[in-house]
């Protein structure tokens, strides 16, 4: 059994036991999340897409960790005139572990 959630701008396959990073969600560690955007859930033939969510769809996660993830370097280079910027970030994240699938 799988599902297909949307949180943060991104879509994400999820199944039950899975533990995947997403953007930085508002929850204290090991608290229970409960998703409700669900596009589409999948048990074996079964098959159910929503329009644009699942009615009645929902994914439980628990929050195991935050953190930043690895430095992304950012560079402006012109060349021959002795111009060079160099910026960089660190993206904050959530780790989830899904814990039921139901729809």
């Amino acid at each position: 059994m799988y599902a297909v959630i949307e949180t943060g701008g991104k879509q994400y396959r999820v199944e039950p036991g899975q533990r995947i990073r997403v953007e930085k969600l508002d929850a204290e560690e090991g608290a229970s999340l409960d998703l409700d955007k669900v596009l589409m859930i999948a048990d074996g033939e079964d098959v159910k897409i929503g329009k644009p969510y699942v009615d009645g769809g929902k994914v439980t996660a628990t929050v195991r960790a935050h953190g930043r993830g690895k430095k992304i370097r950012i560079i402006k280079f012109r060349r021959r005139k002795h111009h060079q910027k160099v910026q960089g970030h660190r993206q904050a994240y959530t780790e989830l572990e899904i814990t039921a699938i139901n729809g």
